[in-house]
């Protein structure tokens, strides 16, 4: 028998990670090289980037260390070697000077991060371990156990870091977890569910307004462009240290490895504000979805006067976009929400911790802070908008945000474009309005990327013409038009060795002079695989773990995005498929190229059904149980015409884990 539905879903989703080498551009000797030869270690800053550097040190404020010593206050235990071990022991480097090859605001954030290092109590009955992993693991004590706020990226990361804190609390470390609270819909703030179920198999989950369907969009349906991008924000492919990645912005790094996910009951169903009560704890949960993740909540506990903030807020600016690429946020809202919070629990609140970064304590302080927060985020939206009504394009508008930063802003750490920068936030607000167009007639309909640099590279001589006159800008420190000239030169002449070297050498230097972390680790991502080929991604987002938790129609919506229409267009069916365990039905339609479904009532008129259990289902999507023993054993059938399975399977396609993103 041919592949059935549910087999060609998992098999194109759960996939396991390929190592895709592309051909090997490492570089050699020749004139345009920096050194003769390229290490891994990267190469040095040029003059004009050490020049950059320390002229932008001069405008940063090193005597304020106060995010240092909230980062080691409350530290109850610093890590053993095992959970150091996880990640913060690749990160010792920063302990050092700031280097010449990396922006000094970007070292100093990456050394607050370093400080974070172990179990910190943050109020009598709210501990954290902060620095295994992207994300702060918060502990607070209900009645009867403890209630986990965001459980990490990957089940490894989460069961070490429990394991450390139940090791080292002051006292009932022996009593069980008995909830876990997903803030919201990213992967860092779920990912290591199994690892708490697997110590606490009764655990609880909540979560977020709508979390599972925005984790389906955000890690499945555009999951493997996704983990792929991924890979260039956090810099997974970079070795570690001076000239590779120091830090995350959110953290040093993230783990490695796939996302889990226990679905969870979801919170404010009725209202933006709801109060819930978990193992006998009052937690106020307010919808903050549309900010920094389409589905998200922060919390007030009233008992504790403590505001969990997610990820509404942490110690830098955040991403309006994120260059990983996921649903534009709405920076008014998201001042909006931040101006909530402030009104709803601001005037009794003692204590403020997060999902990133360390706590804010006394009530003046987190207001203060909480109202930088804010204004930072209206600014970046309003300001946008008023250069944008004035006719500045998207191109422009990050360059000139930057000078109306207010003095209050720029000179406060916690608002710094670590992660989201004001140059790409600002572009976020353009493109969430108007769109990626600027009205300019030139910008409408481009010629595709490749013909386009053809004709630029003709225009300017050639090649190698334009490859002599990016050096001369190159050795002047020119570093932003070499690098459009020379993307251009090597879309057009992918075997110019040379024109490979300059341009990794260019987006090296940009790297360097970055403050954003994500800038950072794209650019030195550019150069690594023009220099080196394609590197393995190593976060799974799309696991099988996260697709066991979709419905069938999350699973069907996934599959029609791997419909090749041009074929499909040749291939049309109609199909029931059938759950009878939930008592489910979906009417599945192939017409005009696009699979189409919809649940129903009662199985319709179609060319075939497909009858399965959804707990087989997820049974078979994380490997536990093929389609051909379900249908040997009769726990499965298809009835009807056999050719709708066929016909399906010429339809689908597979993406490409490793698709190449510099030339």
């Amino acid at each position: 028998m041919k592949k059935s539905i549910i087999t060609t879903v998992i098999l194109s989703v759960c996939s396991s990670a390929v190592v895709a080498h592309d051909h090997d551009h490492s570089a050699g000797t020749d004139e345009h090289a920096l050194t003769t030869t390229f290490e891994y270690q990267g190469k040095p800053a040029t003059k004009a980037t050490i020049a950059a550097n320390k002229a932008f040190a001069k405008t940063l404020d090193f005597n304020n260390t106060k995010g240092f010593e909230e980062t080691r206050k409350g530290l109850i235990a610093e890590f053993d070697e095992t959970t150091a071990a996880i990640i913060w022991n690749d990160y010792r480097f920063l302990e050092g000077k700031t280097p010449d090859t990396v922006n000094p605001s970007l070292w100093r954030q990456g050394q607050v991060n370093h400080k974070a290092a172990g179990l910190y109590q943050v109020s009598d009955k709210i501990f954290q371990v902060r620095g295994t992993d992207l994300a702060n693991m918060s502990l607070v004590r209900g009645e009867t156990g403890w209630i986990i706020l965001d459980p990490l990226t990957t089940p490894e990361a989460a069961e070490a870091s429990l394991r450390f804190a139940l090791n080292n609390l002051p006292e009932d470390g022996d009593l069980p977890v008995v909830a876990m609270i997903y803030s919201h819909s990213h992967g860092d703030h779920f990912g290591g569910a199994r690892g708490i179920q697997k110590m606490f198999p009764d655990v609880v989950a909540y979560g977020s307004k709508n979390i599972t369907k925005e984790i389906v969009d955000e890690n499945v349906l555009a999951g493997n462009a996704m983990s792929r991008r991924v890979s260039y924000q956090y810099g997974t492919v970079l070795p570690i240290g001076e000239t590779g990645i120091v830090d995350a912005a959110l953290s040093n790094a993230v783990t490695k490895g796939e996302l889990s996910y226990v679905k969870p009951i979801e919170t404010n169903h009725k209202a933006d504000i709801e109060s819930w009560t978990i193992d006998g704890l009052e937690f106020i949960f307010m919808n903050a979805s549309g900010t920094e993740a389409t589905s998200e909540a922060v919390a007030y506990i009233p008992s504790m006067n403590a505001i969990w903030a997610a990820e509404l807020t942490y110690k830098g600016m955040h991403n309006i976009y994120t260059l990983r690429g996921a649903k534009t946020r709405d920076a008014l809202l998201w001042s909006k929400k931040i101006n909530e919070v402030i009104t709803e629990f601001g005037a009794e609140a003692d204590v403020l911790f997060a999902a990133h970064s360390a706590p804010i304590w006394g009530n003046e302080d987190l207001n203060d802070f909480l109202k930088l927060q804010r204004d930072n985020y209206g600014f970046v939206h309003n300001q946008s908008l008023r250069l944008a009504n004035n006719g500045v394009v998207m191109q422009d508008i990050g360059w000139e945000i930057q000078n109306l930063i207010p003095e209050t802003i720029q000179s406060a750490w916690h608002t710094n474009g670590y992660h989201g920068t004001y140059s790409h936030n600002a572009r976020a607000v353009y493109n969430l309005y108007l769109g990626y167009f600027d009205m300019n007639p030139a910008n409408l309909n481009p010629l595709p990327t490749q013909a386009e640099a053809a004709k630029f590279v003709e225009y300017m001589g050639g090649c190698k013409a334009v490859l002599t006159k990016a050096q001369g800008d190159f050795d002047k420190g020119e570093y932003n038009f070499v690098a459009t000239a020379m993307n251009k030169v090597v879309t057009a002449c992918p075997e110019l060795q040379q024109g490979r070297d300059l341009l990794a050498d260019t987006y090296e230097q940009l790297g360097y002079q970055s403050e954003g972390a994500g800038w950072r680790n794209v650019y030195l991502s550019g150069a690594y695989e023009l220099r080196h080929g394609i590197q393995e991604t190593v976060l799974k987002g799309n696991s099988a773990d996260v697709i066991s938790e979709m419905d069938m129609g999350m699973i069907l919506d996934y599959l029609a995005v791997q419909v090749d229409a041009s074929v499909a267009q040749h291939n049309s069916f109609t199909m029931n498929i059938v759950l009878p365990d939930i008592n489910e039905t979906y009417y599945v339609e192939m017409s005009n190229g696009n699979l189409n479904n919809i649940k129903v009532t009662k199985k319709s008129a179609a060319d075939a059904t497909f009858t399965i259990n959804k707990e087989d289902v997820d049974k078979f999507s994380l490997q536990q149980v093929s389609i051909a023993e379900l249908l040997k054993t009769k726990q499965a059938s298809l009835q009807g015409d056999q050719t709708v399975i066929q016909k399906l399977a010429k339809s689908l396609t597979q993406a490409n884990p490793s698709f190449k993103i510099v030339p």
